[in-house]
């Protein structure tokens, strides 16, 4: 894993940067919306630019703006976590689609200890995130991890303070998990945090940044942000009992058994997937655009460039630690979901 976060670190000071550019510099594709992605995004951009000439400005500013900005028109598509209904879809006469497949990662502040050295189940972790177990000494914590000598130190959650999808599969896992928080706080895009001590984030850059900056803090990212950023990260218990670490084998493995189309704009939840490799918090992140776009070419640039991502950029999903979406589900993404787009 060394040489793809050496490679990751290269790849977002050139990639960040060149998504980060004012719209001045008149990019040919806009979109908005996800942080998950924005890494993906961004390499696939700085490849397609290089190929094809035709830029992307894409807006990393959470699900819920992106839902937001393609709903009012100013952008070709729009990006979530969180995928929309297939009821607002057909209201709103759009189509929705996978892209990329990643994962959301416990992340934490904790000296002494090596990423992936500490392990939690996903009931304790729901009550660290609850504040019911608040310091990292708790005999709960303390019981998961023998042979550990944890700090007797507070727990800081860290959470997304824009509407977010990661935080809306976050928060699927944690409702799936446990009773006690989906009774108490459920799952949602934006949710009102209950644990005492807490301190919000915008973006996964803005929950990495925070986690980082407070000591005994503890949160939830996207995977390339964890390896950007060098962040310590917990083993999690999955469906079969076993404790993983996060990694593009882990998100394959939820994957695996996902029935796309059984579910009304592929908003399928991966959530808790069985597999003995399977990460618990593995996801999708989803593309947005209208069946009858106001700029037909704008949206026909949209689809050569994920048609291109798809051919092209698996390689460049697997150095992040994304999974890219297999040949036969692309193909039919592009017979059941482009075809309904007006050309």
């Amino acid at each position: 894993m060394k040489h793809k976060r050496t490679f990751l670190k290269a790849m977002a000071v050139a990639a960040l940067a060149t998504l980060g550019m004012s719209s001045a510099m008149a990019a040919d594709i806009t979109g908005a919306g996800a942080t998950f992605p924005f890494p993906i995004y961004a390499k696939w951009a700085e490849a397609y630019k290089k190929a094809t000439g035709t830029g992307l400005n894409y807006q990393s500013i959470g699900s819920s703006g992106g839902v937001r900005q393609i709903r009012a028109k100013t952008v070709a598509f729009g990006a979530t976590d969180a995928p929309v209904p297939g009821a607002d879809l057909d209201k709103d006469g759009m189509v929705q689609f996978p892209a990329i497949i990643g994962g959301t990662v416990p992340v934490i502040n904790l000296e002494g200890f090596k990423p992936g050295e500490l392990r939690v189940t996903g009931p304790v972790l729901a009550e660290m995130f609850l504040g019911k177990v608040a310091k990292w000494n708790d005999p709960k914590l303390v019981a998961l991890n023998p042979g550990k000598t944890l700090p007797d130190q507070n727990i800081t959650v860290v959470h997304r303070a824009d509407g977010s999808g990661t935080t809306y599969n976050w928060t699927d896992y944690l409702t799936v998990i446990s009773k006690d928080w989906a009774d108490s706080v459920g799952r949602g895009a934006a949710v009102k945090w209950p644990a005492p001590s807490s301190v919000g984030g915008k973006g996964n850059e803005g929950v990495a940044a925070n986690v980082n900056r407070v000591k005994g803090a503890l949160g939830y990212v996207e995977y390339a942000y964890v390896k950007k950023n060098n962040m310590n990260f917990l083993q999690l218990q999955n469906a079969d009992g076993k404790y993983v670490s996060p990694d593009d084998d882990a998100f394959a493995s939820a994957a695996a058994g996902a029935d796309w189309f059984s579910v009304p704009g592929m908003g399928i939840s991966m959530v808790n997937a069985k597999g003995v490799k399977s990460w618990p918090v593995s996801t999708a992140s989803f593309i947005l655009m209208y069946k009858e776009p106001a700029d037909k070419a704008q949206s026909a640039e949209v689809l050569k460039f994920f048609d291109w991502a798809f051919k092209n950029g698996k390689g460049m999903a697997a150095e992040l630690d994304y999974v890219p979406l297999p040949d036969a589900l692309t193909a039919q993404i592009r017979t059941k979901v482009w075809s309904q787009i007006a050309k």
